[in-house]
């Protein structure tokens, strides 16, 4: 080869290990290379970018370490190794942020071929903050075995943004009472965002929130092992708009499935901050889609089951479908719908085999007790689902969440005395837009991913 072209030949290869290097690397965030499975384990220590064309596989507990970044793109798929305890802990101090969009949202799901996941393949996602909790010195070890720790001082905390993602097939039981859920957040504050967040077929809780005040809107649990929305350790935020949906075949082995579940703690106490979260424009629906569904495991339990001195409050919200709606036990019992209490407001429950759970041994509200604290609440029972009009919310596999015309779900809202919410006029989480359009699944287990 003469001199000139050997010349040519270097200078192309020079140009092109340049383009690779800038591939690699760009201002000191890793991007892995186009088109590969990538597997990710152990922690992620510098600025990290997942691509979309590539497809990231987790392997056992995946650390996002304190001032470090992980940035998701729109439309990525991220496998959990089924039998690695396959978990994304993002820790006190890091952030993630997965910018999803309807139209490309990020999935976190089994990597379990179709036809052949089933709730626990994987772990979950744990994301931990620095907002105020209730346990005793202000930070805790956060549930599931991953050694990370959450709470602090700082309500403002911003640990990052979920928007259109999906968390698939997740959860993780280290011992009774202590799991990973599909979405664990620990501390978190309000800086962080949370929207358009869909969990299916958990094994544990599809939402818990230990502690913190962040807020969130557009929230799907679909067909969870455990609870649905699980509220503990002095959680303060506001959450709108969510849809619960309950499997009649997936309930949890041991303990009651609901579609809330409230503690302040795990004793009962008056530590505070208190959990007093508010909820707005919820949709809770039931494995009794009628009163004689079949097969529906016995486990599934109470619309409402808040206990352990819980201020939750819930407001504009739809009820049906339980085997019980609503469960107020222990220190919670005498506070709901009094002066300066929390509240059950401007809500519809329907549709129930029993409408209240009534304890002989005074632990609960009588029968009356419970008709007058609904009542006072402006709240509105009907007997049976079908008079909501939400018939086809319970079309599992192909979900359509709309009311129908002329459904009494449609108005009655009313948020007096509430700040931070959207105002709307009806109740539920649903009026005339269906937000779950394009990026919800409610056939993930049959999906090609």
């Amino acid at each position: 080869m003469n001199r000139s072209k050997t010349n040519l030949l270097l200078a192309a290869l020079t140009v092109l290990g340049i383009l690779l290097t800038s591939c690699e690397k760009d201002e000191g965030t890793n991007t892995i290379p186009q088109g590969t499975k990538k597997t990710v384990t152990g922690e992620i220590s510098e600025n990290t970018l997942w691509a979309a064309e590539d497809t990231i596989f987790l392997d056992g507990f995946v650390y996002v370490k304190p001032g470090v970044t992980l940035t998701i793109e729109p439309g990525t798929i991220i496998k959990g190794i089924s039998d690695t305890k396959a978990c994304l802990i993002v820790e006190r101090g890091a952030k993630i942020e997965a910018n999803g969009t309807a139209q490309k949202p990020i999935v976190f799901t089994s990597d379990k071929p179709a036809g052949e996941r089933k709730p626990g393949d994987w772990a979950g996602i744990i994301i931990c903050g620095k907002a105020p909790i209730n346990q005793t010195g202000g930070e805790a070890e956060i549930e599931g075995g991953t050694g990370a720790t959450f709470g602090g001082s700082d309500p403002n905390d911003n640990s990052g943004t979920l928007h259109y993602v999906r968390i698939e097939f997740a959860g993780y039981e280290v011992s009774n009472g202590n799991e990973i859920n599909g979405l664990t957040l620990g501390g978190v504050g309000s800086g962080t965002t949370i929207e358009y967040v869909q969990v299916s077929f958990g094994r544990d809780d599809s939402f818990e929130w230990f502690g913190g005040t962040v807020n969130a809107k557009y929230l799907v649990s679909y067909r969870a092992g455990d609870d649905d929305f699980d509220t503990d350790n002095g959680f303060s935020g506001n959450v709108q708009f969510g849809f619960i949906l309950r499997g009649p075949e997936e309930a949890d082995k041991t303990d009651a499935s609901n579609g809330f579940e409230s503690d302040n703690d795990a004793s009962g106490s008056s530590n505070s901050p208190l959990t007093s979260a508010k909820f707005s424009n919820i949709t809770i629906l039931g494995p009794y889609a009628t009163k004689d569904q079949q097969n529906v495991n016995p486990n599934h339990k109470y619309g409402l089951r808040l206990r352990r001195n819980t201020r939750l409050s819930l407001y504009n919200s739809i009820i049906a479908g339980f085997n019980t709606g609503l469960y107020i036990e222990g220190p919670s019992k005498n506070l709901y719908n009094t002066a300066n209490g929390p509240e059950i407001k401007n809500c519809i429950m329907a549709g129930m085999i029993k409408n209240y759970n009534v304890k002989t041994d005074g632990s609960s509200l009588t029968e009356q007790e419970y008709d007058a604290m609904f009542t006072n609440g402006n709240n509105t029972l009907f007997d049976e689902n079908s008079q909501l009009k939400i018939s086809n919310s319970w079309n599992w596999g192909n979900v359509n969440p709309l009311p129908e015309s002329g459904s009494p779900v449609l108005n009655g809202a009313s948020f007096e005395g509430l700040t931070g919410f959207e105002q709307v006029s009806f109740r539920g989480a649903f009026g005339s837009t269906n937000w779950t359009a394009q990026w919800c699944n409610w056939d993930p287990q049959n999906t090609a991913y």
